[in-house]
């Protein structure tokens, strides 16, 4: 009796299930180039751009795919900063903690943010309507301190401002 270990039609086809055609369609025209390896990272891209963040599965299916090792993928996944290994909020919440906004009090901000969400940085509430990151400079020094919401920058920002100022949010979800 011999017992057949290759599964590989078997992964195959759930790779080409955990991603939807125009993606797969992507990754076959990525893989008749000369150097299919190379465009890992805007395949990647794609991916994200689709789901709003890479996933197990996703990266999964990307490394059948493109017969590449899973390992590589989940490293040029993890290493690079512009990609995102869990859903992220309906809203982005970024607390500027450059010189300008820690001085005129960004980190008490950052602490209210951090609270009314019951999130640390990098993380999404439990809603999944906000998710809370810092930044270096929003390049908006003279409204310090400044928390940009997704593109819409606020300055001058105070603590007892911040249920408010996620109040004005929240209530568009129930607008939209």
């Amino acid at each position: 009796m011999t017992t057949n270990t290759d599964n590989a039609n078997e992964v195959m086809a759930e790779s080409r299930i955990a991603l939807p055609a125009p993606l797969l369609d992507h990754i076959a025209e990525v893989m008749k180039g000369t150097e299919p390896h190379s465009q890992l990272i805007s395949v990647l891209h794609k991916v994200q751009g689709h789901f709003g963040y890479l996933g197990r599965e996703q990266i999964d299916a990307v490394a059948q795919l493109m017969r590449i090792p899973q390992a590589k993928v989940t490293g040029v996944a993890t290493f690079y900063h512009f990609f995102r290994m869990k859903p992220r909020g309906r809203f982005m919440v970024h607390v500027c903690l450059g010189t300008a906004c820690y001085v005129k009090g960004a980190s008490e901000i950052a602490e209210r943010f951090k609270e009314e969400l019951g999130v640390d940085f990098g993380e999404t509430s439990k809603d999944g309507l906000f998710s809370l990151e810092s930044s270096r400079c929003l390049g908006t020094c003279g409204l310090a301190p400044v928390v940009m919401i997704d593109e819409v920058v606020h300055g001058k920002v105070k603590p007892e401002q911040v249920r408010a100022l996620l109040d004005t949010y929240r209530s568009k979800v129930g607008e939209g």
